[in-house]
């Protein structure tokens, strides 16, 4: 008769035991698949970004060609018709375009704002097409933008570097040789940023050196500041200063006392 054998508890739980490995193995696996999946997904997400910029750039640089390379060059260089656009950047080249500066329609004393040939979509592919020949200043963040500077430390700064020109309540005024400064009425945050750091038409450059990016986010705070808050005043005249408004006062205000004198003579006589 077979003896019949039976385990012990001890040996139940000797081959019920895992490896000591088998944790540090299980983690591994786990890390390995999260990991491949990551480097997968990002993998495909930065292949579909880069084929969506060069897609960009490619239809930027027909646009340019068909608008922009005659006066600025098929590489940039510019001609005696246009300045080089190397080192301009794409915030350059969205402000032109996007203000319908350029293409310029007239020659003259400087380019004026006209309505917008292109679309969004456009403009995008230009100033990206550009900006991938050469690096320049970018296009703003939200943060530098949004408003959220001191506006009273903003019109300090404006009237010390921008009044002289665009005028302390950005009203725009004359300069030499047919040239103004516009009105920074309704100009969007964006093209206030913008201009600052590209400088165009006669305005200096502002660089990080001059203005921090503080600086002009509290410019443009100011800036949106008197865009919400119109004169308490009243009637502003313009904003153009003591000249417009001393010309009031000797056309209207003594023209009236004239007036109301030469009537009461002529009631007494």
């Amino acid at each position: 008769m077979a003896k019949k054998f039976s385990r012990t508890s001890a040996d139940r739980r000797k081959v019920g035991r895992r490896h000591p490995l088998a944790a540090v193995a299980l983690i591994a696996v786990g890390l390995l698949s999260t990991g491949g999946a990551y480097a997968l997904f990002t993998t495909s997400a930065t292949a579909d970004t880069s084929a969506s910029q060069e897609q960009l750039v490619e239809e930027g640089g027909k646009l340019f060609a068909a608008n922009c390379a005659t006066c600025h060059g098929m590489d940039l260089q510019g001609t005696s018709e246009g300045p080089t656009l190397i080192g301009v950047g794409e915030a350059a080249v969205h402000f032109q375009v996007s203000t319908g500066r350029m293409p310029l329609a007239a020659s003259g004393p400087q380019a004026e704002e006209k309505p917008v040939q292109f679309t969004d979509e456009q403009i995008e592919a230009m100033y990206t097409f550009v900006g991938s020949k050469s690096p320049g200043p970018g296009l703003p963040d939200e943060e530098t933008i949004a408003g959220n500077g001191d506006a009273a430390l903003g019109g300090e700064l404006f009237r010390i570097n921008c009044a002289m020109c665009h005028n302390v309540a950005g009203a725009g005024g004359a300069l030499t040789q047919g040239k103004f400064a516009p009105s920074l009425a309704g100009v969007t945050s964006t093209h206030v940023y913008e201009a600052m750091v590209t400088g165009p038409q006669n305005m200096p450059v502002f660089n990080n050196n001059n203005l921090t990016l503080e600086d002009k986010a509290d410019i443009i705070t100011y800036l949106q500041f008197l865009e919400a808050n119109p004169s308490p005043g009243g009637f502003d005249l313009g904003n153009l200063g003591p000249v417009s408004e001393g010309l009031f006062i000797w056309i209207f205000g003594l023209g009236a006392i004239v007036a109301i004198t030469v009537w009461l003579t002529a009631k007494s006589n």
